[in-house]
């Protein structure tokens, strides 16, 4: 099972946009901190709502596209 959830670091501590109710205490995570610069959602036409639902949904696929066998398309354009 692959869950994201948004938040932000704050005094040494992760501080969680929304407290998951469906996920057991213990369970491992990892943490990846992203760069302060951030997507601008409006000027692309989509809310943070659809943004959240696009990724949960394409949270499926995350294991497959990071499969080493995936790499080819890293530079499609010099195969083809």
């Amino acid at each position: 099972m692959l869950t994201t959830l948004q938040g932000v670091y704050r005094k040494g501590k992760i501080v969680l946009k929304n407290n998951p109710s469906d996920i057991p205490d213990e369970t491992p995570v990892i943490v990846t901190f992203l760069g302060v610069e951030s997507i601008d959602l409006r000027a692309r036409g989509i809310s943070e709502e659809q943004a959240s639902a696009l990724r949960a949904q394409l949270a499926a696929f995350t294991e497959e596209w990071e499969s080493p066998d995936m790499s080819i398309y890293d530079n499609y354009d010099a195969h083809v």
